[in-house]
This record gives C-alpha cells, structure tokens and sequence, in this order.
C-alpha cells in the first residue's frame, strides 16, 4: 500500500488526477489535468531482479522505475476520452469527468477532430515511455499484473518443436501464458520464445491453451500468416489431439454438452440443450488405467490437493476435440465424474455432486424449480463450490496439432505426469 500511494503522488506531480473510476483495487483510473516539465532518465529494466522481489511491490521500489516496469510489462493504457464514471463514482470523480467531457472541450482537440465519442472512448496500451498524453487523456494503470514466474524457470530453446518460414511450433510449459494478458505481455509463451530464437520480430499468438495446459501452440512469425492460421481454425482445417489425465475412466465416443455463454470461470455445461448455450463436444479415442502420479512429480509441478478420494489409479484419455470453447475438456469431464487430476477449478464441485448429487442444477440428478429465483440461488451457491485456477500443472497437454488434412503435423514431448518413467 506504501508503494501504491508512492505511485498516486507521483502521477499526481506529473498532472495526473486520481479518478479510481472503475474502483477496482488493482488499477487505477486517472484523468490527464496539467502537464508539467519533467524528464525520465532511461533505465536498464532487469525483470529477474524485478520478479525476485516478490509479488509485494516491495516499497523500497522508485515509484518512477516501478512505473517504467508497469509500461514494460503493458500494464497501462489509455483513451482520447475518459469514460462513462459507474454509479457508484464520488461527486468529484462526476466534476472531473464532466469537465473534461464537455463538448466545447472536446471540439478544441485536435487528436480526436472527426471521431465519435465512443471511438474516442477505446483503450489502447502503452509501450513507450515517452509517449505524449495531452490534457484531458484517460489513463488505466494496473498496478498489480498477474505474474508468471515459471517463465524464468524454462530453458525455452528446448522448448521449440519447428521453427519454419511462416511460423513457430512451441511445446508451451504449464503454468505459463500463451500471449500474456490484459496487463502482463512480458512474461508470455510469444515474448520469451522470441528472445530464445534471436528473432527480431516478435512472434504472434494464433491460438489459445490454458494456462495450467502444456503442449503444441502455433506461434505466426508475421501478422499475414497470423491471419492465415485464424482463418484454418474458423474453417475447421486445424485438429487438435489432447491428452487428459482423469480421476476416473470416461467412456469412449463423443460427449456432447451445452456450455453457459458467460465469459467467466468456471465454465458450466449441461447435457440437456439450452436455448442460447454453445455447443460443445469432443471425442474420447482411448481411456487407459494409469499409476497416480508420484508425490515428487506431484511437487516438481504444484499438483494441487483438491479433495478426490481415491490416489490410486488415474486415467490417460486421448481425446479429439470437435469444438474448442475454453475450459472446454476440463468442464466436460469434470460434469462426467472425471475431473482432471490437480484441477483445483473443477475437481472440488465434482467430488461435491458425487458426495451429494444434486448440488449442480444443471447436472444429472438437478431439481424440478418452482421458481427462477431459486434456481439463480442454487445456481450462485454451485459457482461458489469450484476451486481457484491452477497455480501450473493439470492432466491435460495438447498432444498433437495439424492441419492441412494432415500436410502438417507436430507433437509435443513426453507429458509431465510420465516424467518419472524417464
């Protein structure tokens, strides 16, 4: 918090009015008031030495340097024009975003002469330090990036499968993110294979895996063949084989469910169609009796304990997926008894409905509702039931990708879950 509120008083030296608009603790909201003079001597960026002092943001940090970290990790953006407070906005925060909304104001600006105020409006990340934000610019400044520390734990050139004219296949490490998120693009799958391969063009991300998956990603060398690859996968021109470590079998053939179209963890489904819900399916090639992996193994990559019974046996599925929604595999077995092993998402509610069926209502044993009322209740407290995400590893590595009718194909290396058969 010290170093936070070093942070707002330097903005607010610079010009910089404090708005806290979307009142969300890790990022600030602040509108461009003033400017006034003031250099940033250059600064050599050492992101180890950054990530060794821990996710504290330790207080001893310049507020400047660590500023300089947050536009180098892209945790800042900014928009022509602030906008719309929510309700639950001060009556200062209301003055602020009025005064500088006003439309004699905003005629007088040049930077936003022939665009509409919602254009106006759209967020775009910073990547300079020097950029120029003029007077009535709105900032968003995360000031606490997700963070993935397995990225400097990776020997990342043994990590690359091919490397060809137009792309790049990598064996992605769980644990780690394909293309970075809202405020961290540093630590990514796309950055550090970029800087193994010596490439002077950064790589560009074609498709997404989770970030507790590990195996086959196919990363563009050029926006063109970015391009190229999105338009193979909405054509349905590239498979994707799965392995899947599950609690417990799961019968062979295609599974069909019906996934909630919310944009958020966790992913519900229901094998019964639901008007508006997106259809998901994938096909199990083989399920297989395998050794529950070993406690070592288990440590090496953060195996969560999520509350499964029985430590036994575990089961191999190969898997061929038919659509590709997120969380797909993992929300569909889980809804079928078979949760991915270290799944600490998804694992929790199983063990729950398979404790107390009836606790998922939209599973096999759900309710008759008298009302939707009670059904949204039960609905909240089954949300409630899932785990957090994954701190790296889950049973689950993309095996196997093509495309082409098979002209292409790569498979990833051996999965972790066998490495102490090596």
């Amino acid at each position: 918090m010290l170093l936070l509120h070093k942070l707002r008083l330097l903005l607010q030296k610079l010009g910089f009015s404090m708005l806290n608009l979307k009142l969300i603790s890790d990022s600030l909201n602040i509108i461009v008031c003033f400017h006034v003079p003031h250099s940033m001597d250059h600064q050599e960026l050492n992101i180890w030495s950054f990530w060794k002092g821990g996710l504290s943001w330790s207080t001893s940090l310049n507020p400047s340097i660590f500023l300089l970290y947050l536009i180098h990790f892209g945790a800042v953006y900014y928009a022509l024009v602030c906008p719309r407070p929510p309700p639950t906005a001060t009556p200062e925060q209301i003055r602020l975003f009025k005064k500088f909304t006003e439309p004699s104001l905003l005629r007088g600006r040049a930077s936003i002469k022939g665009k509409t105020v919602r254009e106006a409006q759209k967020t775009f990340r910073i990547t300079r330090v020097d950029e120029f934000m003029e007077v009535g610019t709105y900032l968003r400044v995360h000031v606490h990036p997700k963070r993935f520390p397995r990225c400097y734990e990776i020997d990342w050139k043994s990590r690359i499968i091919a490397v060809r004219e137009s792309y790049v296949v990598l064996d992605k490490p769980a644990g780690t993110s394909v293309g970075g998120t809202t405020d961290n693009i540093e630590e990514s799958c796309a950055t550090f294979a970029t800087r193994a391969l010596g490439l002077t063009s950064p790589l560009w991300t074609t498709h997404q895996i989770d970030n507790c998956t590990e195996g086959c990603i196919i990363l563009a060398r050029t926006k063109e063949y970015c391009s190229v690859f999105h338009r193979k996968i909405r054509e349905k021109k590239v498979k994707k084989l799965y392995l899947a470590l599950a609690a417990a079998p799961v019968p062979i053939g295609i599974i069909t469910h019906y996934m909630r179209p919310i944009n958020m963890a966790p992913r519900l489904v229901s094998e019964d169609c639901i008007d508006g819900w997106n259809l998901c399916q994938l096909e199990v090639l083989e399920c297989r009796e395998v050794p529950w992996p070993v406690a070592d193994i288990e440590a090496k990559y953060s195996i969560e304990e999520c509350g499964w019974p029985s430590k036994k046996k575990a089961y191999e599925c190969k898997i061929n997926l038919l659509t590709g929604r997120t969380h797909q595999i993992r929300a569909q077995l889980a809804d079928c008894g078979a949760p991915l092993v270290g799944d600490s998402m998804y694992m929790p509610a199983a063990v729950a409905e398979t404790t107390n069926p009836g606790l998922n209502p939209f599973g096999k044993c759900q309710k008759q509702y008298t009302s939707e009322e009670d059904k949204e209740m039960d609905v909240t407290e089954w949300i409630a039931r899932h785990g957090k995400e994954p701190a790296v590893a889950i049973g689950l590595q993309a095996y196997e990708i093509s495309w082409d009718a098979g002209e292409h194909v790569y498979n990833a290396g051996i999965p972790w879950w066998k490495q102490e058969q090596l």
